[in-house]
């Protein structure tokens, strides 16, 4: 197999938004792109095919989860990360660090590595930034990320330069550690809420051979203002001709704008999370219709005008709510698989106006063909 390749078809005029193609030896991405966050190895509610049928074309799962349940060799045994979520497409591995930041109270972080104490029985596990490189090999994810120390907003400056230093400390252990060509080491860049850390991140990032980039520790609580300017920041440091990846961001709202600022991937739990509890997206501004109220059981249009997934063609907003008071697990599904309709279909809107803005008409008929 060979391995992944970014190519920039065009830059919208006047913006940072980008439409791009991410080759992986599991299928192509069309950027900007929405990743559906499978913790465990499954989008909770939906299946495979549900999935694919929201238009996603890639998809995220987390290695300090896959360690604890149902552990590393065993997803290996059964055929590797592809084989175990039956989706044959490109999968992105995240390394845990996120739940450094999460799971604060459950872990201890030195510059070896980090212990934690498992959330499910307390049993004690240790990653090292060459264990988390081997264990995304042996998933055999096609995107995989280095182990960093995520910190919260209310972190000080000295606290940021420790866990940046410590991040890039981990980056170089983690490079030397990386034997697989057909496997995509992201560089991580941290630095907190501090724009001079994060320009210096980026810098050192741009730097290394990594074949992209992603932008850690934002939209963790600070607000949304302050997101838009520290990421302003990173991406004027980085190359164009990587792929730039914001960890953790899923309102449609927040993609459209960071997409415009040049961001490529991103990910979140929130459109299914917020699925299951019955808050669906009524628009493409992310406005949200909370179906478990009792209030809509009377209504009979669809949740949002013209969206083509499952949910609003072939339910009503009154059926679903009715669902919902049923605690009906069919009602979760739907919802869920409405959120992420949205957010691919945003993707592929906003990729497709790159090509009609920057494209002439011969190139854009072969690139749609």
């Amino acid at each position: 197999m060979g391995g992944v390749r970014f190519e920039v078809l065009g830059t919208q005029p006047g913006s940072g938004l980008r439409a791009g193609l991410l080759h992986t030896p599991h299928g192509t991405v069309q950027t900007p792109s929405f990743m559906p966050v499978g913790t465990q190895g499954s989008v909770k509610a939906l299946t495979p095919a549900d999935v694919a049928r929201t238009g996603a074309q890639i998809v995220l799962s987390n290695t300090y989860h896959l360690s604890l349940q149902p552990g590393i060799e065993t997803v290996q045994k059964l055929g590797g990360l592809h084989a175990f979520m039956r989706w044959d497409g490109p999968i992105l591995t995240d390394s845990g660090g996120f739940q450094v930041f999460s799971l604060g109270s459950l872990r201890e972080v030195t510059d070896a590595g980090v212990t934690f104490a498992s959330h499910r029985d307390g049993a004690h596990m240790f990653l090292s930034p060459e264990c988390v490189v081997e264990s995304q090999a042996r998933l055999d994810a096609n995107l995989i990320m280095p182990l960093d120390e995520c910190l919260g907003p209310e972190a000080t400056r000295s606290a940021a330069e420790r866990a940046l230093d410590r991040t890039q400390h981990w980056w170089r252990r983690s490079l030397a550690a990386h034997g697989r060509g057909d496997q995509a080491l992201f560089a991580l860049i941290q630095g907190g809420l501090f724009p001079d850390l994060r320009a210096q991140a980026a810098r050192a990032a741009a730097g290394e051979p990594a074949p992209g980039f992603a932008i850690g520790g934002l939209s963790v609580g600070e607000p949304r203002a302050l997101t838009a300017a520290l990421l302003q920041t990173v991406l004027a440091e980085l190359p164009p001709d990587r792929p730039r990846y914001l960890m953790g961001v899923g309102h449609p709202k927040d993609l459209v704008d960071y997409a415009r600022l040049g961001v490529d991937l991103f990910d979140c739990v929130l459109p299914t999370r917020l699925g299951r509890t019955g808050l669906v997206w009524s628009d493409r501004d992310g406005t949200p219709l909370h179906l478990a109220r009792r209030a809509l059981l009377g209504r009979t249009g669809p949740i949002m005008a013209g969206c083509g997934c499952a949910a609003c063609t072939g339910w009503s907003v009154g059926s679903l709510a009715a669902l919902f008071q049923n605690h009906e697990p069919l009602a979760y599904r739907l919802a869920s698989t409405h959120n992420l309709t949205v957010l691919a279909t945003l993707s592929a809107e906003l990729h497709r106006s790159v090509l009609y803005t920057c494209l002439d008409p011969m190139a854009r008929k072969v690139h749609h063909r």
